[in-house]
């Protein structure tokens, strides 16, 4: 994966290995990292996009969070921020 700038920062390791976050597809870019975080039936998804997300992107975010919340039996919430976790938490 090519990445420069804030992508390179914020979705590789200083060392340039993939891994340090997941990462947000925009268009089939790379356009962000994610973090979830669970507690018992609820689940909490913070998405730190590196550029302002259009309103299609945030919809298609929105269901995608529906998706997601479906899939691991949870009701889930989304905020679009930074992600402050730890690289590898």
């Amino acid at each position: 994966m090519a990445l420069s700038g804030a992508g390179r920062r914020r979705a590789l390791t200083p060392a340039g290995q993939a891994g340090n976050y997941p990462v947000l597809l925009l268009d089939g870019i790379v356009g962000g990292v994610w973090h979830q975080r669970r507690l018992g039936q609820r689940l909490h998804i913070t998405v730190e996009p590196l550029r302002p997300l259009t309103n299609r992107q945030r919809r298609e975010l929105d269901d995608e969070l529906e998706l997601v919340a479906k899939v691991m039996e949870a009701s889930a919430t989304l905020t679009v921020a930074t992600v402050t976790v730890g690289a590898h938490a």
